[in-house]
């Protein structure tokens, strides 16, 4: 007689019921930051308004974490390692749950006032885009089960599931809009999701996009970067345009995103070129007996 599979699998097993440590490190990891805010919460090392600085830390958070679930499938292409799909639920899980704190914080903020929480989200043209961001990566969620998978089937549910481009897009302009004058990391964050989408656009179905494919994806993106940041300041505080293109030449004040953007897709292109220099180098495998 047969047993029945479980319902649940703990989320540190891989699909066969064995102990992944790659998962249980991602695991682990995905606790870290929360972890760390409650420390600092503790030590009432949070400023004069906790509260407000723990919203602005879980959206962070939220975002940075679901800019890593972008990142699996890049991963996965460029190094052939397929075992990182493992994770990319858990990552993306990860990204709802601090995305849900951050509502959940706002909602502490206003003392539990349901009433003026929903007055703030649909007045707030930023806390609309972001509960809008919210209410899709919620939809992502529940349906990134297997059962879903299933159900929609393969085809339909990668074409839900690629919405997640649309609701990052929507989480960064929400991240910019509550940044008020300083949108350096929300800048910073648009310019690597336009590495992401751009490598999406340019790798072929199943594999890796070429070096120099990657080489211009480099480029393209911290140029889009820098405009995004200089058209930004052009409409939200009428700075010229010309100033802070200009900016990204000049370091002297450290460094501006395009040039974080342009070193992070650089560092992409070196790895895949040193990973594909080792495939080529490495001795060839015996072949196995029978074929």
């Amino acid at each position: 007689m047969s047993s029945l599979a479980p319902a649940f699998s703990p989320p540190w097993q891989d699909r066969q019921g064995a102990f992944s440590p790659l998962k249980a490190a991602v695991l682990a990891a995905l606790f870290l930051p929360g972890l760390w805010l409650a420390a600092q919460a503790a030590q009432g090392a949070l400023g004069g308004r906790p509260i407000m600085e723990a919203i602005h830390t879980t959206g962070l958070w939220a975002v940075r974490i679901l800019w890593l679930s972008l990142l699996v499938t890049p991963l996965r292409q460029l190094f052939r390692w397929p075992r990182i799909m493992l994770v990319r639920r858990m990552v993306g899980l990860g990204a709802l749950a601090y995305a849900l704190l951050h509502l959940v914080l706002y909602a502490a903020e206003l003392k539990w006032d349901l009433p003026k929480l929903a007055s703030e989200i649909v007045l707030r043209i930023y806390l609309t885009i972001g509960f809008v961001a919210l209410l899709g990566l919620a939809v992502l969620g529940v349906t990134s089960t297997d059962g879903w998978v299933r159900r929609l089937g393969g085809r339909r549910w990668q074409a839900l599931h690629r919405v997640v481009y649309a609701l990052a897009a929507l989480a960064v302009v929400h991240f910019a809009l509550q940044s008020k004058i300083d949108v350096t990391e929300a800048v910073l964050m648009a310019g690597l999701l336009l590495w992401l989408l751009g490598y999406r656009l340019l790798a072929p179905k199943g594999g890796a996009p070429g070096l120099g494919r990657l080489a211009l994806l480099a480029l393209g993106a911290a140029l889009g970067t820098a405009l995004v940041e200089a058209g930004w300041y052009a409409v939200a505080t009428g700075v010229p345009p010309l100033p802070v293109l200009q900016a990204n030449l000049d370091i002297d004040f450290g460094l501006r995103p395009a040039l974080w953007v342009g070193i992070a897709g650089a560092g992409a292109l070196a790895l895949r070129a040193l990973f594909r220099l080792r495939e080529r180098l490495a001795p060839p495998r015996p072949a196995r007996r029978g074929a």
